[in-house]
């Protein structure tokens, strides 16, 4: 025993210095690796930045955790994931009116008083998020006394829910400050007489124009497409046009999480074995919920609300009947019919055949009812109604010969309802029912019932068994693991069948990615952050399917690449080279406008319109063309134009006539208007104005 007690005492001396030395290496990594902080690297832990304020993830999360609590208090729940997204954005919202608006209400002596915070709070003023909070659900009533009361107790609450409220409460005071500075800025609009005159004159002046029109696409790409030295000196010229956002583009394999053939028949084993003990057990609600993936597993259905296959079945459904299992929507069901009761509203299932009258004049109706009173008469003779009402009904129910199902007492308008619930047994109505909609030829196709049914339902959702997920994974990391650069993984996916998707351009903050279903954020944080042009990878998941992805574009904020905006620039240059060949050819002749489109050739033609106002963009048959517009109302009449640069194509144009707006002794309904105009769009523009005076920089996707 003794030497066994010697050797226990130093091996654990020498697996105490191992892992010693374990942590050693470990905090040595740590701190000298290439993540290393004291040494340079490592992530920082800024999100942006705001006015010239550093915004670090701390301030943040703190941030973002507040409108969590605040959505928690108002909802009683937690927010999803795609709910998170929302909170995020909100969060960072508020940090942009904290920092980059606080400046300026700095600067003008702003503030909300305390006083303004009770008003807001339980005052004659309350602020919209506080009436939100506390209306009564049922009612649609906000209670104010119910907030005095809440505030009255407030100390006596837990301290989650005391730094609850004055997290809430301390948010109200940027949205007032903000109405406050809005409404400022808004009190400063003014429209002068001489703005509402010509803004009245440009609305009621017209002309009636003559013009000839030669679209750009008349000239062939031959004589117009840009050579590569044409397009970068454009570019170069156009440089600042062409200012572009960060932007990602990734291909991508999906491997989609769906259930096997062995997975299916597992779960219909398991169900069947289900419906065994369900046809036995008592407490049919209780079971239903142990045992069922979905919520509502025990409701009440009149006749009208029945599930289909049981609405179809109903003739033969008895207390305890276990029907089932049916795949719906993706899961096995099985319902059973706990109970079978009368209530006091009843059910009817009906056709009807609708004739419409064309308008609401006397003849009119008369030629509806008496085609109406022409069909019941061939309904009541034998003819089937199905085929009638597929050929003469003018309602939406004709397509499916009439057939309006089940439906309860009080769901349709009074005259039908009363027509078919006064109807004894089945069959077509005697009489033509007249309603808001036209005439009505009904026939009831199942006796009205209270027949109520209370049933327990178990679903089992058709999902992928861990050895499908284990499998897909496999071949999802065996594809990563063999494709080391993009031609690669294309060449690999096209031997295995697989389908290459793209990601299109991708957003730093942007949360889906085609149909990859919800998760497939930390995809996009991946290609900004960590991957590099043609990097393959590692494999994703995401809540519908496992990833492999390829980084295959990457462009930074800041003026483009030519090679990124390519497509846009040879568009704008051959167009421009194309106006060139038009006008150059165009200015060789004169003449009426007919002669010169007789001498351009078949591509020019010769338009007329009436009544073009100086507040029209466009013309017909020409699409948008704002400069032609205007120098319509700086031509005199009878006098053919320059060549004219329209959107798409090159305008010469004569003004036959010009018709002044009659002179008016008061503008000042065009002054509202324009007041109202400028009024109704202030706050965005005053919101653009300052972040962009703010120079945000929002990195927030290194992060989430």
């Amino acid at each position: 025993m003794g030497v066994f007690n010697t050797l226990r005492v130093k091996m654990g001396s020498v697996l105490i210095a191992l892992i010693g030395l374990s942590i050693l290496a470990f905090l040595l990594t740590d701190l000298l690796g290439p993540d290393s902080k004291l040494l340079g690297g490592g992530q920082s832990n800024e999100v942006g930045e705001i006015a010239g304020e550093t915004i670090n993830i701390t301030e943040y999360q703190r941030t973002v955790e507040e409108f969590k609590n605040n959505f928690r208090a108002g909802n009683g729940r937690t927010p999803s994931d795609r709910e998170m997204n929302s909170i995020r954005d909100q969060a960072w919202d508020y940090l942009i009116i904290e920092k980059a608006f606080q400046k300026q209400y700095d600067e003008l002596g702003l503030e909300v008083t305390n006083a303004e915070l009770v008003d807001m709070v339980q005052g004659n003023n309350i602020s919209p998020i506080v009436r939100q909070n506390f209306t009564n659900p049922e009612t649609g009533e906000f209670n104010k006394e119910q907030v005095v009361n809440f505030i009255r107790n407030i100390a006596q609450a837990s301290p989650q829910q005391q730094a609850q409220w004055f997290s809430f409460e301390s948010s109200l005071v940027p949205a007032r400050a903000r109405i406050k500075y809005d409404e400022l800025i808004s009190s400063t609009i003014y429209v002068t007489s001489a703005e509402a005159e010509e803004a009245y004159q440009n609305e009621n002046s017209t002309a009636n124009v003559e013009y000839l029109y030669i679209n750009y696409s008349t000239i062939s790409d031959s004589l117009s497409s840009p050579t590569d030295a044409e397009l970068k000196s454009y570019f170069n010229e156009h440089i600042d046009e062409y200012e572009t956002d960060a932007s990602r583009t990734i291909s991508y394999v999906g491997f989609e999480l769906l259930p096997s053939g062995e997975d299916s028949t597992l779960i219909r084993s398991e169900i069947e074995d289900l419906k065994a003990e369900f046809e036995k057990i008592d407490d049919d609600s209780a079971f239903a919920r142990l045992n069922s993936d979905r919520s509502g597993s025990y409701r009440t259905y009149p006749i009208s609300q029945l599930p289909d296959i049981l609405a179809s079945n109903t003739n033969i459904l008895n207390e305890g009947d276990v029907i089932g299992p049916y795949i719906e929507n993706g899961s096995y069901i099985l319902y059973k019919i706990s109970n079978i009761y009368d209530d006091t509203i009843s059910s009817v299932k009906a056709s009807h055949i609708l004739i419409e009258a064309e308008d609401d004049t006397d003849a009119a109706n008369a030629t509806a009812r008496r085609e109406a009173q022409d069909v019941l008469r061939k309904a009541q003779n034998g003819q089937d109604f199905t085929e009638l009402a597929k050929d003469v009904s003018d309602g939406p129910s004709a397509i499916n010969g009439g057939d309006l199902g089940w439906f309860q007492e009080g769901q349709m308008v009074d005259e039908f309802n009363e027509a078919v619930f006064a109807k004894s047994g089945t069959g077509v109505i005697n009489e033509v029912i007249k309603t808001q909609y036209g005439y009505h030829i009904i026939k009831v196709t199942e006796e009205k019932t209270a027949k109520t049914y209370k049933i327990a339902t178990i679903q089992r959702e058709i999902t992928p068994t861990e050895a499908t997920i284990d499998d897909l994974y496999r071949k999802a990391d065996l594809f990563a693991a063999s494709s080391g650069n993009y031609s690669e993984f294309v060449a690999n996916a096209e031997e295995e069948g697989y389908r290459v998707s793209s990601s299109g351009k991708m957003s730093p903050n942007q949360n889906s990615i085609g149909n990859l279903g919800d998760g497939a954020r930390p995809i996009v944080r991946w290609s900004f952050t960590d991957a590099d042009l043609n990097q393959v990878s590692d494999v994703f998941e995401t809540n519908t399917h496992f990833v492999v992805a390829v980084l295959t574009n990457k462009t930074e904020k800041g003026n483009a690449d030519l090679e990124a905006v390519r497509p846009i620039v040879s568009r704008e240059l051959q167009k421009e080279k194309q106006a060139g060949i038009i006008k150059d050819k165009l200015n060789s002749l004169s003449g009426e406008l007919s002669e010169i489109a007789e001498a351009y050739g078949s591509e020019a033609n010769i338009y007329t319109a009436n009544e073009i106002s100086f507040s029209s963009n466009s013309l017909p048959n020409v699409g948008q063309a704002p400069k032609v517009i205007g120098a319509i109302f700086g031509l005199e009449l009878n006098t053919i134009s320059k060549p004219l640069e329209a959107n798409n194509g090159i305008v010469i144009v004569k003004v036959l006539n010009k018709t002044a707006a009659p002179e008016i002794a008061d503008y000042n309904s065009y002054k509202e208007q324009l007041a109202q105009a400028r009024r109704n769009s202030i706050s965005n523009r005053i919101k653009l104005a300052i972040e962009e005076k703010a120079d945000i920089v929002d990195e927030r996707y290194k992060f989430y």
